[in-house]
């Protein structure tokens, strides 16, 4: 195979807006006959124009007891990773075919966060991070005291931040270290609605979604396996493993017997993502208490975490002032997107063979059950 002839292979399934993406996911889907369906969010519009939904392609029996479930775009332009997997993996003859003789049905749910894919933002149409949203809510909200201390620092009243904000970012981290310092910011916080990493008061539009889905679709599987598609963390192209499940022995040891040893649970500290309250994934213990589940949020890696800090603050910062410039509101989009989707095909090559990597073992876990 010629260099060019590969780099056409890899780089078709990718997209390069919501909309485009959401087209080729359709096309792929209803081209190997697929079960559709299309949730929509009626109350807002892209950033074209265009209709907003998380789509649903299934592939196998609606009451199949193995399924494997595949989402993207939970924190919106990571839908740029995570859809180009999807499109990929329907058009995979070779793993398609073993998926149907293993008796294993395919979930694909492309979009969970559509406004922030289209938007490019991380945060829904309500500056919600959709990985703390799916929380207890009849409960009291977690409390992040010390999120107030952190805010001003990484959301200063200008942008970018002036020497004297930046002086007094570096002084809180050598006073409590930089560990403390992105785990106030980054393990969400319910207090501050136009804040970083803010896990809203009720249900999103989305979080309500992905129950139904699940009701729906997952109601007769008695074992689940669960593959969330993530950017933004750790070595630039690397596929980190990331267990955001229950802290049990079992659990986490059916996760490492499926993906293996280089499974990192959120709760021991040893993974790239913060350990979290109220993920996407949880909601599977909720609305599948009938099967035995795992859990994997695959993290790929894109640019240096301090940097992505950055640009979230700005993405944040800018939904505060909508006053920028225009000039500044580009910018701050366009380095967002860059910051979870690598466009090129060495990355995209990388994404692509890992993820195909942890499908196939994923099945092999199924059908060994």
């Amino acid at each position: 195979m010629t260099t060019s002839t590969h780099s056409s292979a890899v780089t078709r399934h990718f997209s390069g807006t919501y909309a485009e993406a959401r087209a080729k996911f359709l096309e792929a889907a209803s081209g190997r006959g697929a079960l559709i369906e299309s949730f929509v969010n009626k109350g807002h519009r892209g950033a074209l124009g265009e209709e907003l939904a998380t789509d649903v392609a299934l592939l196998g029996a609606v009451d199949a007891k193995l399924l494997l479930l595949v989402t993207s775009g939970t924190h919106g332009p990571e839908g740029f990773c995570g859809s180009g997997a999807q499109v990929a993996t329907l058009h995979d003859e070779d793993l398609l075919s073993r998926l149907q003789q293993a008796g294993v049905a395919l979930l694909l749910v492309h979009g969970v966060n559509p406004y922030g894919f289209s938007h490019l933002h991380r945060t829904n149409e309500d500056n919600i991070d959709l990985n703390r949203n799916h929380i207890d809510f009849s409960a009291p909200l977690p409390v992040n005291a010390e999120y107030a201390n952190v805010e001003p620092l990484a959301l200063p009243a200008s942008w970018p931040p002036t020497p004297a904000d930046q002086a007094a970012a570096d002084a809180y981290i050598e006073k409590h270290g930089m560990r403390a310092f992105r785990t106030a910011l980054t393990k969400g916080q319910y207090g501050s609605p136009d804040g970083l990493f803010y896990g809203g008061t009720e249900p999103t539009w989305s979080n309500k979604t992905i129950r139904a889905i699940l009701r729906k679709y997952a109601a007769s599987a008695t074992h689940l396996g669960w593959i969330d598609v993530h950017t933004g963390l750790g070595p630039y192209g690397h596929g980190e493993k990331v267990y955001p499940g229950r802290n049990t022995p079992e659990d986490l040891a059916l996760a490492r017997a499926w993906w293996g040893a280089d499974v990192f649970a959120l709760f021991s500290q040893d993974s790239v993502s913060a350990h979290v309250s109220g993920p996407v994934v949880s909601a599977a213990y909720d609305e599948c208490p009938q099967a035995r589940i795992a859990l994997m949020g695959l993290e790929f890696g894109t640019i240096p975490d301090h940097e992505m800090l950055f640009r979230l603050s700005a993405d944040t910062w800018l939904r505060r002032h909508g006053e920028a410039p225009e000039s500044q509101r580009r910018e701050i989009r366009q380095q967002l997107r860059d910051a979870f989707y690598c466009d090129n095909d060495e990355w995209k090559g990388m994404v692509l063979g890992q993820t195909r990597v942890v499908l196939l073992q994923t099945l092999l876990g199924l059908r060994a059950t």
